[in-house]
């Protein structure tokens, strides 16, 4: 998996080790970092260091030599790694990135001293803990379409009312359509309208939080998790990636959607000859969401820009279009087909394993990366896609029989821990669990 300098991937363990450094330095001089990291690691089977939004401080020796460039801003970022962005200040601060500090607040007033800043609905709020108590400050931020490094401004009472009835246009948009064409230009109009109304990032903020609530609605292990992360009010703030599976006719109307929202275009990945699909990944640069779009793929295809250039139906069916045919297009009625998040890898699945979730094998296992999804959630088939797909030669009848009887896999959640800064993928290893996850063959592995 490259860059978008073309360059691979690799661990970055000077980068990471700087910022573990730093994180030891908040864990002595502020009582509250260790409580806190104790309580995610018990309690969600996550990692504090994962949560870490940015970091203010007052030295910053050894930043530029651990791989850390300043930018015209004057904030320290690592190009070559997933690490919290850094800046020289007067005093020692770090926030954790959460999703509602109203949430966090809520859950946990008994055991902290909180002060709470900025107004509800406003773009940046901040949760301190124990203000001026302590030599450092630690808390958490709740970033609504903004990030750190841009300055915001309170926002007026009508633009709040706006942002509100944008969330909730996004939540209760339609997802059922003739085809696909239909549904991308339905989503296309809604989209224009909430970036008309609340701004391009606070739009992509709110679309994708809608996309969250829409797919953990259909996921267990997503409710659990879910469950277990609001009960000490961080949310989905330790979101890595959210996957996204497409008809080859759908795929650059998709890629094309998803860049009216903000969003720039990444690597591209192809997961081999055998495998039949591939992937774009994009990220947006404010807002920090990252998107792995999957599509059906041949491998004279991949030289071409298949993101931006329509692409034709085949007759044929790989595990990706065979997914969209069973449940639809994950921009409309399938959903995103896995939201992965980062992760204590053996913690977490210890503590699924608690609440009955079962995880399959892990697909990667490097000491930078290590992944699994958790069993698959079987969803029923609508009678008429199961014909078609029996008529289309794409399924057998015994398959067609079995799948109107049993369902057929829909969705997962994705374990992820994250080592050394890698911000890379496992392509190997996808391409193995892929395959695993199509209906046609797949196996449940504990």
């Amino acid at each position: 998996m490259t860059n978008p300098s073309g360059s691979q991937w690799e661990p970055q363990p000077a980068g990471a080790a700087w910022v573990a450094k730093q994180l030891d330095g908040f864990r002595r001089q502020h009582p509250d970092v260790l409580i806190f990291e104790e309580l995610l690691r018990e309690r969600t089977g996550t990692r504090l260091l994962d949560w870490i939004d940015h970091l203010h401080l007052t030295s910053v020796d050894g930043i530029e030599a651990a791989g850390f460039v300043k930018a015209s801003d004057g904030w320290y970022e690592h190009p070559g790694a997933l690490l919290p962005v850094v800046k020289q200040s007067s005093h020692d601060r770090m926030l954790l990135r959460i999703d509602s500090v109203s949430d966090f607040y809520v859950a946990n007033c008994p055991r902290f001293s909180i002060e709470v800043t900025a107004g509800p609905w406003d773009l940046r709020r901040e949760a301190i803990l124990a203000r001026g108590k302590w030599p450092v400050e630690f808390g958490m931020i709740e970033r609504n379409g903004c990030n750190i490094r841009t300055e915001v401004k309170p926002l007026t009472d009508r633009q709040k009312i706006d942002g509100q009835v944008v969330a909730e246009l996004l939540r209760h948009r339609q997802r059922k359509f003739d085809n696909v064409m239909a549904g991308c230009d339905s989503v296309q109009q809604l989209i224009g309208q909430a970036i008309d109304m609340a701004g391009r990032d606070v739009a992509c903020h709110l679309f994708f939080a809608a996309e969250r609530a829409y797919w953990q609605g259909r996921n267990r292990a997503g409710q659990v998790q879910f469950m277990r992360q609001s009960a000490l009010g961080v949310g989905w703030g330790n979101h890595d990636h959210h996957t996204y599976r497409s008809s080859r006719v759908g795929f650059s109307r998709l890629i094309t959607l998803l860049e009216e929202l903000g969003f720039k275009c990444r690597e591209r990945f192809y997961a081999g000859l055998e495998a039949g699909w591939g992937a774009q990944v994009l990220e947006h640069p404010t807002c920090g969401v990252v998107i792995f779009a999957d599509v059906d793929l041949s491998s004279d295809e991949i030289s071409a820009d298949f993101s931006h250039h329509p692409l034709e139906n085949k007759a044929n069916l790989g595990t990706i279009g065979l997914w969209c045919a069973l449940h639809g297009e994950a921009l409309f009625e399938g959903g995103m087909h896995h939201l992965e998040c980062q992760f204590d890898f053996d913690g977490a699945r210890r503590q699924f394993a608690q609440f009955g979730v079962k995880c399959m094998k892990p697909f990667t296992d490097f000491p930078f990366l290590r992944q699994c999804f958790t069993e698959g959630e079987r969803w029923q088939v609508e009678p008429n896609r199961i014909a078609a797909a029996a008529h289309k030669g794409w399924i057998t009848t015994e398959q067609a029989d079995r799948f109107a009887a049993e369902g057929a896999v829909g969705s997962h959640l994705e374990v992820l821990e994250r080592n050394d800064g890698y911000r890379g993928f496992n392509q190997t290893g996808i391409n193995e669990i892929i395959r695993k996850t199509d209906p046609r063959f797949l196996v449940v592995e504990g």
